[in-house]
């Protein structure tokens, strides 16, 4: 019973499903679609200004202590699923739209999640510290990398704006405030680290502006007439089949790496999970113009089996490591 509760959707799946449901009966339009545009704008780069705040110093110098172990991870994260996409690239071509294939191989490019990366390599009794440097390096460097993957791996397909112009603008839009939050952490951090319980809320928000916006977008474009129901179907297949190839060869890598089991965990959990609130605002920038409901479909459904996935098999993984 405790294995299935964990499989039930959290609330903030829940609220995103809500969020979809709202933005395909209650689209915005017109003036209120331009003050949402700008208000999303807004709301992304208050939430990189915290991110950087809440990033300790003492994590990157730990990095930079434990490169071997980092370089592994980020290869999983910008290598490997990388590779992975390309090569499932003809079949979901050929059994999806040519919007959800895309966001499949969009998906493949976004780098790591840090807070839910962070949890389960805790509830797994793995390398922490490791895991918070390495999730928020992945984040770091998303930002350049993912737009970068994504024209190498699909070039001037799929409604991508220009590759250049798109790295500008995230990077004014994501990094600038990342590196002035972190800059003024001396000065702001221990107010933003009491606040973490509260900040979670604004992490969640912001997603949820952004889904709004962009699938109330995509359904005044007729997201729901041109995706029809065996497509979205095949395309969480495709999700579950991504995790379930991924999760069992990334820890085959880091076992025979020759770490130590602590790192052999983080490794797992944090070069298996792709970020929903990194990669959501990458994509609003990226594919300016573009089916944007539609390619951040596939990151909405890995997110939520990779929390279903690791939730179980963290706790299984973290009673072994307690019994041994």
């Amino acid at each position: 019973m405790s294995a299935l509760a964990r499989l039930r959707p959290d609330n903030f799946t829940l609220a995103l499903l809500a969020t979809v449901l709202l933005a395909s009966l209650l689209p915005a339009r017109g003036i209120a679609a331009q003050w949402l545009d700008s208000g999303t704008d807004i709301a992304i780069a208050v939430l990189f200004f915290l991110h950087g705040a809440r990033l300790p110093r003492q994590a990157i110098v730990a990095g930079l202590l434990h490169w071997r172990l980092h370089l592994l991870i980020l290869a999983c994260t910008f290598v490997l699923y990388p590779l992975l996409g390309v090569l499932a690239r003809p079949l979901a071509s050929a059994a999806l739209t040519p919007e959800l294939a895309l966001g499949l191989l969009f998906l493949c490019a976004l780098p790591s999640t840090v807070q839910s990366s962070i949890a389960f390599t805790s509830m797994a009794g793995g390398n922490v510290a490791a895991a918070v440097c390495s999730a928020s390096l992945s984040s770091l460097l998303g930002v350049f990398l993912t737009p970068w993957l994504m024209t190498l791996l699909a070039g001037s397909s799929g409604a991508m704006a220009d590759p250049l112009s798109a790295i500008a603008k995230i990077m004014l839009l994501l990094l600038a405030p990342f590196v002035a939050g972190h800059l003024l952490r001396p000065w702001i951090g221990a107010r933003v680290d009491a606040l973490k319980p509260l900040l979670r809320y604004t992490d969640q928000g912001t997603i949820l502006l952004v889904v709004y916006a962009a699938f109330g977008a995509a359904v005044l474009e007729g997201l729901w007439r041109t995706t029809p129901l065996p497509a979205l179907l095949l395309t969480a297949a495709a999700c579950a089949l991504l995790l379930a190839i991924a999760m069992p060869l990334v820890w085959l890598i880091a076992r025979r790496s020759g770490f130590a089991r602590a790192d052999q965990i983080a490794v797992l959990f944090c070069g298996t999970k792709k970020s929903l609130a990194t990669g959501v605002p990458i994509a609003k920038v990226l594919f300016a113009g573009g089916p944007l409901g539609a390619i951040v479909l596939p990151v909405m459904l890995y997110h939520q089996l990779q929390l279903m996935v690791c939730a179980v098999v963290a706790t299984r993984m973290g009673k072994t490591t307690t019994s041994a």
